[in-house]
């Protein structure tokens, strides 16, 4: 009946516990661990084997060890029990039990092994002299655990008890009433079945928020397109000849351009700092007249007024390298008209064609 009574609170338990949501019972969490099972003793105790049933409250310090504090019982029968009734040989163990687990926390099935010590109480019945007390005890053995989820688990696990038995009289005596001696230390063999049913701990973690990737890096924008230099201008409109100047033998500049002397002197002089200050600008110089004179006389002019400013820039600092050439073009590049006098001195000057710009 016993039998019976312990088996159907096995099942209660687990119907219990399956009805427990799931939390993370390896990670730092507590449980209980109610088990039956079956204790095959000592052939010198000269006991039957008996139902074991036990309770532990345990304790996962690592996804792979537990610590159990574990009570326990079983009540044996004499093995000529005929003219005896009721409890014969009870024995009340108290103990810690530690687990070794292998495989990962998450697998289904994880095999173990484990190490306990403890003491264990025995006491007599029907009419049998009993010394009460305690005697020390130490349990090895291993087993398999199946997780049904992250809460509950099945233990099914083989464990030899060792018991250093120096209170009852079965460990001071044998059958026969001769002092035991030697034979007071007994090893039984316990086969056991239990669950583990996982509470408190951490809840369960929040699912993390999906993280939405970043949006791709836009496209490398294409290189903006570089401006345009701008075009290096070098205006000698401003500079204008006289009539008939210069002549062959003149060779200074100043003499021989229109008054106000300064004012031309001034354009000459800014056509110098644009040349200096960009030394890889080349330019042409060409030099123009009006039409008054025969064309071949006033393409030699042209050319002597082109030739006289070469001189000016050059002799103020303006590389010859810069220079590209020195032209006459008479007066077949007239920027005014001829039948004035205004026109006319508009159209007796000379040019700086920048090269790319003629």
């Amino acid at each position: 009946m016993m039998k019976h009574k312990a088996l159907s609170a096995l099942i209660a338990v687990a119907m219990v516990g399956g009805g427990i949501s799931a939390a993370h019972a390896q990670d730092g969490s507590w449980y209980v661990a109610p088990r039956i099972g079956v204790v095959f003793p000592d052939s010198d105790r000269g006991t039957d084997s008996s139902l074991y049933t036990g309770l532990g409250i345990g304790w996962w310090v690592s996804p792979n060890f537990a610590i159990d504090a574990e009570w326990a019982l079983n009540d044996a029968d004499f093995e000529n029990n005929g003219f005896r009734a009721g409890r014969e040989w009870e024995s009340v163990s108290l103990g810690v039990t530690g687990r070794w687990f292998f495989g990962d926390q998450g697998s289904a099935w994880r095999p173990y092994i484990l190490g306990g010590l403890g003491a264990l109480r025995h006491a007599a019945y029907s009419g049998t002299v009993q010394d009460s007390g305690w005697d020390p005890m130490a349990t090895v053995g291993g087993g398999v655990q199946y997780n049904f989820n992250e809460r509950m688990a099945l233990r099914a696990e083989l464990a030899a008890r060792y018991d250093h038995d120096n209170n009852s009289l079965r460990g001071q005596f044998d059958d026969f009433g001769v002092q035991a001696g030697d034979h007071n230390h007994y090893v039984d063999g316990i086969a056991s079945i239990g669950l583990t049913i996982g509470f408190g701990g951490s809840a369960p973690a929040e699912p993390e928020p999906a993280v939405t990737p970043p949006p791709p890096p836009p496209p490398p924008e294409a290189a903006p397109e570089e401006p345009a230099p701008t075009p290096v201008v070098i205006d000698l409109r401003g500079v204008n000849f006289k009539f008939d100047r210069p002549r062959s033998n003149e060779k200074d500049i100043t003499p021989s351009l229109q008054e106000p002397t300064a004012d031309s002197i001034a354009i000459l002089d800014q056509a110098v700092d644009v040349l200096t200050r960009n030394p890889n600008v080349r330019v042409e110089l060409d030099g123009h007249t009006d039409s008054i004179g025969t064309d071949a006389y006033n393409q030699g002019l042209s050319e002597r007024r082109a030739q006289i400013v070469y001189d000016y820039l050059t002799s103020h600092g303006v590389s010859a390298s810069q220079i590209t050439a020195v032209k006459g073009f008479g007066e077949s590049r007239p920027i005014d008209t001829n039948d004035t006098k205004e026109g006319r001195a508009r159209n007796r000057r000379t040019e700086l064609a920048v090269d790319g710009q003629q």
